[in-house]
């Protein structure tokens, strides 16, 4: 039962950010024009989408490992879970800045119009930062982890040694 958790958290956590991001980025292009333009525009941008979903997914998956120390005891998490925040908030404003020029017609009610033409501007340079962003967060995670690793088997290894 201790191993199926280990691993169902950490893939069930994953697969959650993985379905969360995907249901925000067509929910929000689907409102913004229509279901048909959604699945046009991520056919579009698959080669920096998808990899921003799945890298998202992933983080979740590390950050939970981390969190829960479930293959290591981790003394310390470090700058982890504001990375899988930030690199969370700048997917999502990347996603969310792939539409927001189509939304533009109302945004001048709201007092928006320029942070609407902002984003439509610099959507594919918020996609490739978010994508940075995910990408160091991964990084860091997994070193975090190697560490981790590396001192409980140094650890097990002194211990072994003392009679």
């Amino acid at each position: 039962m201790i191993t199926q958790k280990r691993i169902l958290w950490p893939l069930g956590s994953g697969l959650a950010g993985i379905f969360m991001l995907t249901a925000l980025y067509f929910g929000i292009v689907t409102l913004a024009e229509s279901w048909q333009h959604a699945l046009d525009l991520f056919w579009q941008d698959r080669w920096v989408v998808f990899p921003l979903i799945l890298g998202f997914g992933i983080q979740m998956a590390l950050y939970v490992i981390l969190k829960k120390r479930l293959f290591i005891p981790v003394d310390n998490i470090g700058p982890s879970g504001a990375l899988a925040g930030v690199g969370g908030s700048t997917s999502t404003v990347a996603m969310v800045a792939c539409c927001a020029h189509h939304v533009a017609d109302v945004l001048p009610i709201l007092g928006l119009t320029a942070a609407a033409t902002f984003l439509a501007e610099y959507q594919m340079l918020f996609m490739i930062v978010g994508l940075g962003i995910t990408s160091i967060g991964i990084i860091v995670m997994l070193i975090i982890l190697f560490r981790e690793r590396r001192k409980a088997m140094q650890q097990f290894v002194l211990n072994k040694e003392i009679p």
